[in-house]
């Protein structure tokens, strides 16, 4: 555990340097439907990515690097030589999808459908001693701190060709992977300094590191360049971005010059910033996004609670005080602001005052997005071995009531949007429904954790277009509207 907190783990360790409203993020499985990519007669290699974003961006430049060396990717297990799969750690609920996944494929190379199994990611980083004496048929185990040495390994167990068939300078940084490929992630940074007592995040990928500005600019560029137009900036603390480099350079860039960067070196429409923590956002951090329009007036900023108690407990590095100073300065400074959240319900010592509390400051704010899911216990954290665990039934009491709450924040806000024009991302395109032509996302709604935009009487539109819309009606998440 101790070796994963340093910070000289690599930041993205696959290639070397080329030139819904309830729901949380981060505990939210992303699903793939590769299209498959890569040569033809090459080995076929099915990749199956579980867990967050950031895994997905993980999966990306492994497909990168698996296609440059003569691989046949996708996700479809049927006639795969090898299966992938990069696991997911955060939650119970995620390390038993893992596992399950794993033995699926181990029953498949059974039954003689497959050459190899192959176990990478989050899970493999944090148990991969009892994962290699639990389940001797996977053929590899590599955790985070390992993946460089994937392609190399595979092909010394002749499961790629011996030489590159791309050249590194040649391929893209990353396959993009997602249904929605108008729509992806840049990951700016790596690993987390926080100590928050509830995540095993820093056991799993280690101290922050910060990706240098120059390559992140690069590989923004290059997803511009294969059609993005909206690229999500994620980290485990995107304020934080920088402070790492700082330490050894006094002239290194923090976050505001990486998105002065990125709004220069590419023509990208939309970024929009999601964990933002309360503490690290700043002033000229809140004037720069309110100057910027290609920076989105939507901002990601977790809290976890709303009791000075409760966050103590969490080793949260914000209290009340700082979450209604940071939102007073976005509100003022952004009036159109769709600000979201995430908290957790069910804390280890968590009272139903401090519940109750919590409750009242979400109702105070008014946060147009609220991502809320009840604690799960996670071995080696602080918070497992606290005292005062909570019923789950009790939980899941409490996190009804606070979903209740948001439901009807989330209506009344939507519905003071009916009669606007807003400018909306189109996702998909619907040919079969008398009522909408397609379904698409405003400005202030993020792929999978928000609500939609349904559009009417949509003909002709393209998938990944920017369209002006009027909103005409709007429910508890989402919106309805016409064309202008």
């Amino acid at each position: 555990m101790s070796q994963a907190r340093t910070r000289d783990l690599p930041v993205f360790p696959l290639t070397p340097d080329p030139v819904r409203g309830d729901a949380s993020r981060d505990a939210a499985p992303v699903h793939h439907q590769i299209e498959a990519t890569g040569a033809e007669d090459g080995p076929r290699i099915a990749l199956i990515t579980l867990g967050c974003d950031k895994n997905t961006v993980d999966s990306e430049r492994m497909m990168a690097a698996l296609v440059g060396h003569g691989a046949h990717v996708s996700s479809e297990v049927d006639g795969a030589d090898v299966v992938i799969v990069n696991t997911c750690g955060f939650i119970q609920e995620a390390k038993e999808q893992s596992i399950e996944t794993i033995l699926e494929a181990c029953d498949l190379k059974a039954d003689g459908g497959l050459k190899a199994v192959v176990a990478v990611g989050c899970l493999v980083q944090r148990y991969k001693d009892d994962l290699v004496e639990e389940i001797p048929e996977v053929d590899l185990f590599m955790g985070l701190t390992e993946l460089q040495g994937l392609v190399p390994e595979l092909r010394q167990r002749g499961l790629l060709p011996d030489e590159e068939v791309i050249p590194t300078m040649e391929r893209p940084l990353r396959v993009l992977s997602t249904a929605t490929s108008h729509t992806s992630y840049l990951k700016i940074s790596e690993g987390c300094d926080h100590t928050c007592a509830f995540c095993a995040i820093p056991l799993m990928r280690g101290l922050h590191r910060s990706q240098p500005v120059d390559l992140l600019v690069r590989e923004a560029a290059g997803l511009g360049e294969m059609g993005v137009k909206e690229i999500n900036i994620i980290s485990q603390d995107t304020t934080w971005f920088g402070r790492d480099l700082k330490r050894k350079d006094q002239s290194a860039p923090l976050l505001r010059e990486l998105l002065q960067g990125l709004i220069e070196g590419t023509d990208v429409p939309w970024y929009r910033l999601f964990y933002m923590y309360p503490s690290g956002i700043t002033r000229e951090m809140v004037d720069f996004m309110a100057s910027e329009a290609r920076i989105l007036p939507y901002l990601d900023m977790p809290i976890q609670h709303g009791s000075d108690r409760v966050l103590g407990l969490m080793r949260r590095p914000e209290r009340q005080a700082t979450i209604r100073e940071r939102v007073g300065w976005l509100r003022e400074a952004i009036p159109d602001l769709t600000l979201r959240t995430t908290v957790i319900v069910g804390f280890p010592g968590e009272t139903d005052a401090d519940f109750r509390e919590m409750l009242e400051l979400l109702d105070e704010i008014q946060f147009e997005r609220v991502g809320a899911f009840t604690y799960s216990v996670e071995e080696g954290t602080r918070a497992a071995d606290m005292d005062g665990q909570i019923d789950q039934q009790v939980m899941n009491d409490r996190l009804e009531e606070l979903m209740e709450l948001q439901r009807g924040i989330s209506f009344d806000k939507n519905a003071a949007l009916i009669g606007q024009t807003m400018t909306a991302l189109v996702d998909r395109v619907i040919h079969d429904d008398p009522e909408f032509g397609a379904v698409a996302r405003t400005v202030g709604q993020a792929l999978d954790v928000d609500g939609v935009t349904n559009i009417r009487k949509a003909d002709a539109l393209a998938v990944g277009s920017l369209i002006d819309v009027e909103i005409v009606d709007a429910l508890d998440y989402d919106l309805v509207a016409e064309l202008k």
